[in-house]
């Protein structure tokens, strides 16, 4: 009787849940196979590695053919440059000792072998098939010719739309890309959806959809863009990040590839930064009057801090570039620390942080081997003093040890030169303070605080004049009389004032807007604001009303001046810097 019981729970279980145990009881039996080999290896003396689910680059895949990994049953999942890594089902194997020793000579690299489980060398040899013609993609870049051909095609955003549904999948990216240096786009989005593919440009700060393409072509095209940026091809549930160049006639264009997982696929942003662009001049950041002369006698200073406060895109790592240039000279010694270098500036030292990394033969209790960042701000910034710089530009203040090495730094003899995400110039004390940072150390250290924010530029061929309503005109009067108090400064003509609209024409792509202007406060160190931060009791709003007191402009104040010069709308102002 007991046996029918059985044999009848047996034959009323569910297929999905006859399934789900078979998966289960074959996870388990792996994993004790591989807890086997893990134990073989020890005891031969081998590493040991599963590499179920590791991350293997294009690079390593191409160091051993298909036919000799499947013959020697051995895979090279991990190449630098210096180091090698090869992996065996059969490490001992006669052949492999002298494969090993060729890929040595021939590669400069240190090579060193583990043992792998069967299993595990079929799953990766899976790569070869996944990368079916992996030698056609050899060189594969984008050609300045490519460029110039669609981008005398395309007339306008809708030219683009109707290119790119006529045009092959092997030329898609290079269209794209033409197409986004042709209207000036800071960034290139790439977002699958359920059903389709999304393309967006980031023109002037503000995204725009510029086409959208076939769920079927996304595969092709991300292994296209991972294989131009050095991305591993079988990676798509991690964030990965890279980078290719785009070398033109008279220009550079260093391209960031940033790749993130999403519900249907994959998302990839591509950041276009143009080596042009690094050349401006601090006279044409758009500062004027008072914030200009302050901000120029600030920098002329042998020490102290200079800080740029804003959201992420607000043009902070561009205004410290045009300070550096203006700073440049044979007698001055410059070393940056950035993450990532975005425009390479002649006759100063660039230094990266975080892409310099330490391999370690140390393997995790996964299988996988660590690797472990190394080169961060603060160990760069202690390491950059030593050189005896004149002057240090830090990419971002993150957390104490970089503030407290940069304050130090300031305090000893160096114009220190950074930034930090706050909402406005007087909230950068509070934050400093709340990091930790000693309120006797920062007073004295802090020589100037810029905060600002990117505004659109109008279109100058079809901006209209337009009528401003009660509320905001109140808004604008106040801003502008308490400049006229405050200042020094001197807003004539108030009771004829003029603004413009974005219309929208061919020469700005019927955006109205082409371009975009800084808005800034500079904000200088005083006795009182010294004061307030001895003090203790630091509050942004204290701060800032201070510093208007004594004669900062403001964000806003600057934003509204420059719509009365034409320069941009009213709207765009009060969308990025409202008080």
């Amino acid at each position: 009787m007991d046996n029918d019981a059985s044999r009848i729970n047996i034959d009323i279980g569910d297929e999905e849940t006859k399934a789900k145990l078979d998966q289960k009881l074959s996870s388990l039996t792996q994993k004790s196979k591989e807890e086997e080999i893990k134990q073989k290896a020890a005891l031969g003396g081998w590493s040991y590695i599963n590499l179920d689910g590791f991350p293997i680059s294009q690079e390593a895949l191409k160091i051993i053919s298909h036919e000799n990994a499947e013959a020697l049953q051995m895979i090279c999942f991990l190449y630098t440059g210096e180091e090698m890594r090869l992996a065996s089902v059969d490490p001992e194997n006669p052949q492999i000792a002298n494969l090993v020793k060729e890929l040595a000579e021939k590669y400069h690299s240190r090579v060193k072998t583990y043992l792998i489980s069967p299993a595990s060398f079929e799953k990766a040899i899976k790569l070869y098939d996944k990368i079916p013609n992996i030698e056609q993609f050899e060189g594969f870049s984008i050609a300045e010719e490519d460029l110039k051909k669609f981008d005398q095609k395309i007339d306008g955003l809708e030219s683009l739309k109707k290119y790119l549904q006529d045009t092959n999948l092997s030329e898609t990216i290079t269209l794209i890309v033409a197409a986004s240096l042709k209207f000036d786009a800071s960034d290139i989005h790439l977002e699958t959806e359920e059903k389709n593919v999304k393309v967006r440009f980031r023109i002037d700060g503000v995204l725009q959809e510029v086409a959208t393409l076939a769920q079927d072509s996304w595969q092709k095209m991300a292994s296209r863009i991972k294989l131009l940026a050095g991305l591993k091809l079988n990676i798509d549930q991690k964030p990965q990040d890279g980078r290719f160049t785009i070398t033109l006639t008279d220009d550079k264009v260093d391209v960031r590839v940033s790749t993130i997982p999403s519900i249907y696929g994959e998302s990839i942003v591509l950041r276009l930064l143009r080596s042009s662009r690094a050349g401006l001049e601090f006279e044409k950041l758009g500062l004027r009057g008072k914030s200009f002369n302050d901000l120029t006698s600030e920098i002329q200073k042998p020490n102290g801090m200079i800080i740029t406060t804003g959201p992420t895109g607000s043009g902070k790592t561009t205004t410290l570039y045009a300070v550096l240039n203006k700073l440049n000279t044979t007698e001055t010694k410059i070393i940056t620390l950035e993450d990532p270098i975005e425009y390479k500036l002649p006759g100063i030292v660039q230094s990266q942080v975080e892409n310099s990394q330490e391999q370690e033969d140390e393997v995790t209790p996964t299988g996988n081997i660590r690797i472990k960042n190394t080169y961060t701000f603060a160990k760069g910034l202690r390491a950059i003093l030593r050189q005896d710089p004149d002057i240090v530009m830090v990419g971002e203040i993150r957390d104490l040890e970089t503030a407290e090495t940069a304050i130090n730094a300031a305090l000893t003899g160096h114009l220190m030169l950074s930034t930090m995400h706050t909402n406005s110039a007087a909230g950068t004390i509070p934050r400093f303070l709340a990091m930790g940072v000693p309120a006797y150390l920062l007073a004295p250290s802090l020589n100037a605080i810029i905060g600002q924010r990117l505004v659109r530029r109008l279109c100058q061929k079809c901006k209209a004049e337009t009528e401003v309503d009660n509320q905001r005109m109140t808004i604008v009067m106040n801003a502008l009389n308490t400049i006229n108090a405050k200042s020094g400064a001197k807003v004539d003509n108030l009771a004829n004032l003029k603004f413009y609209k974005a219309v929208g024409c061919p020469e700005c792509n019927d955006l109205g807007y082409k371009g975009r202007l800084g808005i800034y406060e500079i904000m200088t160190m005083s006795p009182s604001i010294e004061k307030i931060i001895l003090s203790g009791d630091v509050s942004e709003y204290d701060i800032e009303k201070i510093a208007i007191e004594e004669g900062m402009v403001t964000m806003f104040q600057d934003g509204v001046l420059k719509a009365m010069d034409g320069l941009t709308s009213l709207e765009e102002v009060f969308d990025k810097a409202a008080e």
